[in-house]
């Protein structure tokens, strides 16, 4: 198989960008979102994450005629019966930003013991070589944690400042980028697409 030089990254989420970026820095691949190159967003109908990302990465791929990457990620709540889901990032609503979802959040595990407020996040990874790849690279990660009472910190994005993260004693957006690239779920699922990409000799 040829080396690839340059992905389209299906998401203009700023914060999967320099997620994305950091960890495939050195991997000889530049990964370009697709804002970038004037691909609109696509509606996401699937009612499943690995759905939406082959939705959103066979969509940038097409536009594009380049290869594609996608993450589709959100977090689960036990509490919420594993809400929202894949529908995390319009929780509050279409064109919710962050800290309506957060708040929406707080206010509906008000009074939910901190035993029971366990929650994960995850991700899907899903790698296209054109919009016709029968074979998409699907990789996944999870992160379990819990969700906090009241925000803390102010990095990281999503629902990192109300993410408690126990092996740290701290939120997700109380970690330092470098750190949170070594544990996250997008981390995870992205080490693990690196794996496939060096298996496959794209890399």
């Amino acid at each position: 198989m040829n080396p690839i030089k340059k992905i389209v990254l299906a998401s203009g989420n700023a914060g999967k960008v320099r997620e994305i970026n950091k960890l495939f820095a050195g991997s000889g691949i530049e990964v370009v979102p697709q804002s970038e190159l004037g691909v609109p967003e696509v509606p996401e109908t699937g009612t499943t994450f690995v759905e939406n990302a082959i939705i959103k990465a066979r969509h940038a791929a097409e536009c594009t005629g380049l290869p594609a990457i996608s993450d589709d990620s959100g977090i689960e709540v036990d509490a919420l019966d594993a809400r929202p889901g894949v529908y995390s990032a319009r929780y509050a609503g279409e064109g919710a930003s962050d800290q309506d979802n957060n708040d929406l959040m707080l206010k509906e595990l008000d009074g939910v013991a901190e035993a029971e407020r366990t929650a994960r996040y995850q991700c899907l990874i899903v790698f296209m070589r054109s919009h016709t790849d029968p074979v998409p690279i699907i990789t996944q990660g999870s992160w379990e944690g819990r969700i906090l009472e009241a925000p803390q910190g102010d990095g990281g994005f999503g629902y990192d400042p109300i993410f408690y993260v126990p092996t740290h004693n701290c939120s997700g957006g109380e970690l330092p980028l470098d750190v949170k690239n070594t544990m996250s779920h997008r981390a995870i699922a992205l080490n693990a697409m690196l794996e496939e990409f060096k298996k496959h000799k794209y890399i």
